[in-house]
């Protein structure tokens, strides 16, 4: 019996792996992107357990199944983990002028625990605050806490849970809130003037999720992404992309979006620094965002505490050094990856009621 039920696990999670590599956008199969460190997990151990107490003779085929699992998902998360190379700097100038933290929340919008968020965002000083799914309640608590000292801000309070706020300590000029793909799906598009007088190019965003309360497919969630990457590309300027994506750093849109826009992941050989779910220590992904330009350096970045939110905070401190650029591991997209992008956001602006 044991070994007829560690057999069946095994292949549970064969399936489990393999299904992501169908190219298909329903929320059943893009869901297996996310739990890739909990399934190869759980993969060593029945491994293991069967190895140890099992007796049939066929327990070598489960044995295996379960290696092969740990290696294909180990091979999506290693890079991030301290065990691969950093393709971003880390910082090493010292001229807080260039210097540039960010601080990005999902609040949970029936969260009523907008002190214990508050708190974190005055003893962590960040010049930019952006919070996700911020109502009308949110934003009256956050403009009495924030306004006079982030008195930079666009306030976009929706009870649909994609209202959107952003306060800033340094200006924010030429700003835009635009509907993408979706009608009541927002998102921020402004320049940061920096004291050191360089303009940053900044986007706020958080699209909807494949899931069954939400939709369907990725569709939306993918092509919103990738449309703000083709832009980022062909300006190619200084850039700072933040937000709830719904979606994993490993999954193979958002590895699609930092190739087709050259947008780096600072979390890259640094730590996974999962956001959700900040109430299940055994079941987080990091669905939480900070990608840079190839402008930047990395000061420090980490996650924060939890105040009620089924998300944590997350911060860093990053570093304008342009004269680094090259130092800076840019990814490239190919011209299959851009084809392919295209036609996901084609798809999208037939199918969706938003602006582009």
């Amino acid at each position: 019996m044991l070994d007829i039920g560690l057999g069946v696990i095994a292949a549970v999670l064969l399936i489990a792996t393999l299904v992501p590599f169908l190219h298909i956008r329903y929320w059943w199969v893009r869901g297996f992107d996310f739990p890739r460190l909990q399934l190869a997990s759980l993969a060593v151990v029945v491994g293991a357990a069967h190895w140890l107490w099992g007796t049939a003779d066929w327990r070598w085929w489960s044995i295996a199944a379960c290696i092969a699992v740990a290696v294909i998902q180990a091979a999506h998360i290693l890079p991030w983990t301290p065990l691969w190379p950093k393709p971003v700097r880390t910082a090493t100038s010292n001229r807080e002028m260039r210097y540039l933290t960010l601080m990005v929340s999902n609040v949970l919008t029936p969260n009523r625990n907008a002190q214990g968020l508050l708190e974190q965002i005055h003893e962590h000083q960040p010049e930019i605050v952006l919070t996700l799914e911020s109502d009308d309640w949110w934003g009256e608590q956050l403009e009495a806490s924030l306004g006079e000292e982030w008195p930079h801000s666009v306030r976009i309070p929706l009870d649909n849970l994609y209202g959107m706020h952003l306060y800033s300590r340094i200006p924010l000029e030429e700003t835009e809130v635009k509907w993408l793909i979706q009608s009541d799906i927002p998102s921020i598009h402004t320049w940061l003037r920096m004291p050191c007088g360089a303009r940053i190019r900044f986007h706020a965003l958080h699209p909807r999720p494949p899931a069954p309360s939400e939709s369907e497919q990725s569709l939306w969630r993918d092509a919103e992404l990738l449309l703000v990457g083709k832009g980022i590309h062909r300006h190619e300027q200084p850039t700072l992309l933040a937000g709830d994506l719904n979606d994993v750093a490993w999954s193979r849109t958002t590895r699609r979006f930092c190739r087709v826009s050259g947008m780096l992941d600072p979390r890259l050989g640094r730590g996974m620094f999962s956001t959700f779910h900040a109430s299940y220590p055994l079941i987080r992904w990091p669905l939480d965002h900070i990608f840079i330009s190839e402008h930047f350096t990395l000061v420090n970045m980490q996650r924060l505490k939890a105040f009620g939110s089924d998300h944590f905070p997350i911060i860093a401190t990053l570093c304008y050094r342009p004269a680094r650029a090259d130092e800076n591991e840019t990814p490239e997209a190919d011209r299959e990856e851009r084809r392919e992008a295209a036609e996901t956001i084609d798809k999208a602006r037939k199918e969706g009621d938003g602006e582009a």
